[in-house]
């Protein structure tokens, strides 16, 4: 007999990406030549020296057990020195460093360690859609704020009314911003920080893109002084290090915050496979070697889609971070018109922009994880169409 899933899915939509996936799925079935931007998965392979610590860690018998609650102590090190080198931040390794399996779940876990039914979350929009979703699951109430882009894709924390910022318990932060590929200011996470403390808000800062960024460095919210009052920052080897099967990242920020998301994870989760941490800690040791040509390729591709897409006619404004790109669609169409358009005339994947939330109608977002010459390509089957 079929049973029903919990009430709580009935609050969300389904799962954009694997939505996408089958769409990609049906047009490569059908026997199209598909260019698929629509998830953001690197091509390149994890670097070679990062695979030879996992098989080098995976014969060691001492990883072969249960991995520590908050992690292998020389992981959480490395993490501490890669963070005083590249944003002159320091953090105690054992109270302010918690290694995650990637930010997804950390992200979902905070919600719950944290959030009680009732409680109001601050929501950008467009947004990574499990920022509503671990709301929703851990019985919050989402208010959203917009991401335009004539506030620089900036929430305006102005006009977020003050008896909600009074009830508020969570401010989502993302930048560098999937969709939008805008970077943050020190001057917008200063105004974040003393909102937060105004109001007693947590900041939950997802900085899963902080290692791709282009003409300007990302920085992070811990530079910000009095950040760690109130913020918890996430980061992730996944897009860093061509590691998104992997599943390893990590929390870090204010000690509280860190032990609460510990506590929860204990609960749910046995930790991250200490070989993989062992090879993340290589990936930080070499990350010199290998994070510059990777950000050198990605700006390569960017400045090659996004020229070619603003001499055919289009508007897009070239990511600052991330590899992401946030296009508006032609005059006259809709997101979801222009994604269908372009899969079954073009059979290029992309994704529509009001997936990520209602502001995010009248764009598209492309992402950069093919070849160069593809992106190439792709310009000159869109310049074919009509619209």
């Amino acid at each position: 007999m079929p049973f029903a899933v919990a009430d709580r899915f009935k609050l969300l939509p389904p799962y954009l990406f694997a939505e996408i996936d089958k769409k990609k799925k049906a047009a490569m079935k059908a026997g199209h030549d598909v260019i698929n931007l629509g998830i953001g998965d690197p091509d390149t392979p994890t670097p070679r020296v990062i695979v030879e610590a996992l098989q080098k860690a995976a014969a060691d018998p001492a990883t072969h057990s249960y991995a520590l609650d908050n992690g292998d102590p020389g992981f959480r090190n490395e993490i501490a020195s890669f963070f005083k080198r590249r944003f002159g931040v320091t953090l105690d390794p054992d109270k302010e460093i918690y290694p995650t399996i990637g930010s997804k779940e950390a992200l979902a876990n905070f919600a719950f360690a944290f959030v009680n039914p009732g409680e109001i979350t601050l929501v950008p929009e467009p947004c990574y859609p499990v920022y509503r979703g671990a709301t929703y699951f851990a019985g919050g109430v989402p208010l959203y704020m917009d991401l335009r882009e004539e506030n620089d894709f900036f929430p305006d924390l102005d006009a977020i009314d003050p008896r909600d910022a009074a009830r508020a318990k969570v401010l989502w932060l993302n930048y560098p911003n999937s969709p939008t590929g805008k970077l943050a200011t020190k001057a917008f996470f200063e105004k974040a920080v003393a909102f937060a403390k105004k109001y007693n808000i947590i900041i939950l800062q997802d900085a899963a893109y902080t290692e791709m960024y282009f003409d300007a460095k990302a920085i992070s919210i811990l530079e910000i002084p009095g950040a760690k009052d109130v913020a918890l920052e996430l980061h992730s080897c996944s897009k860093t290090f061509s590691m998104t099967g992997w599943r390893v990242g990590w929390a870090c920020g204010n000690a509280d915050l860190v032990q609460g998301l510990g506590r929860m994870k204990s609960n749910v989760d046995s930790g991250i496979w200490t070989a993989i941490q062992r090879a993340s800690t290589v990936a930080l040791q070499n990350y010199d070697a290998i994070v510059p040509p990777l950000m050198k390729m990605y700006k390569q591709r960017r400045d090659t889609f996004c020229n070619g897409l603003n001499a055919i006619g289009w508007n897009v404004r070239p990511p600052e971070g991330t590899f992401y790109t946030w296009i508006k669609v032609p005059k006259g169409a809709t997101s979801a018109e222009t994604t269908t358009r372009l899969l079954e005339e073009a059979h290029i994947v992309t994704t529509p922009g009001n997936g990520f939330g209602a502001p995010g109608e009248g764009y598209i977002r492309a992402t950069l994880t093919v070849p160069e010459e593809r992106l190439a390509e792709a310009v000159q089957r869109i310049k074919k169409l009509k619209w």
